[in-house]
């Protein structure tokens, strides 16, 4: 059984596909999205088609389910569906694409890819001591105790924090953050490794950046959880030539 973490994909249903085939999942592997499916490319529509019927396939065969985290820009897209609301920023980064991506989709379509965004996705994960984030937390005691509940999915602080810390300073020195002795690593996406100039995930302090960079110039990245294997997909760049994603 493999655990995999899989990074935003941002609209990217060719390098989803792609990737799932490279990665090949087995019956008892714990797929575990970290959130960002739409906004970017142009398929944002048909990503999240894939996703239902990931999950609806899993579930026939007996296979471990999949799980969806909440990502800011799924956030920005449910408002979209339910209310239509178009925010002038949300549309100059990503949004605009998955309006067209919607355009012309039945209402039924609409309802059910809202049902998988109200019913599918979660905040965050714990899993064997483990956290799993769209972005990170801010509270010192952890994500349970945010007084604002959209912060795992949208505060960018604790990725910032590891990147100060010093490489050497181990989890049992009492300068190492309080916030991140709360799981033994922790996996987040939401703040792409391409402006650290990476396609790779990067690892810092306790924490693994899955988010490498797809819905700009890099990949679609898996990481196992219990080994660092990878596997990615062809940069989003090369499989969408004659489009800009978020550059």
């Amino acid at each position: 059984m493999r655990t995999l973490a899989i990074g935003d994909i941002h609209g990217g249903h060719k390098a989803l596909t792609q990737l799932l085939d490279r990665v090949d999942p087995q019956p008892q592997d714990q797929l575990i999205f970290l959130g960002d499916y739409v906004d970017g490319w142009s398929e944002s529509y048909e990503v999240i088609e894939e996703l239902i019927s990931l999950a609806r396939k899993r579930k026939q065969n007996n296979h471990t389910a999949p799980i969806y985290l909440r990502g800011n820009h799924d956030e920005l897209v449910l408002n979209f569906l339910v209310k239509d609301q178009r925010n002038e920023q949300w549309l100059y980064h990503g949004g605009s694409s998955t309006v067209e991506s919607y355009e012309g989709k039945s209402k039924d379509d609409i309802a059910r890819h809202i049902k998988f965004f109200t019913e599918n996705l979660v905040d965050f994960l714990e899993l064997d001591g483990n956290g799993f984030f769209h972005a990170g937390f801010h509270n010192l005691n952890g994500p349970h105790h945010e007084y604002y509940k959209n912060l795992p999915y949208w505060d960018r602080s604790l990725w910032e924090m590891a990147l100060c810390i010093d490489p050497n300073l181990s989890q049992d020195n009492p300068r190492f953050p309080n916030r991140l002795k709360l799981y033994k690593e922790i996996f987040i996406g939401h703040t792409p490794t391409t402006r650290l100039d990476s396609t790779k995930p990067i690892h810092a302090a306790n924490i693994w950046n899955v988010d490498t960079g797809a819905a700009f110039t890099g990949p679609l990245t898996a990481l196992c959880v219990e080994t660092k294997e990878i596997w990615q997909s062809d940069p989003l760049v090369d499989l969408y030539p004659d489009e800009d994603g978020r550059n």
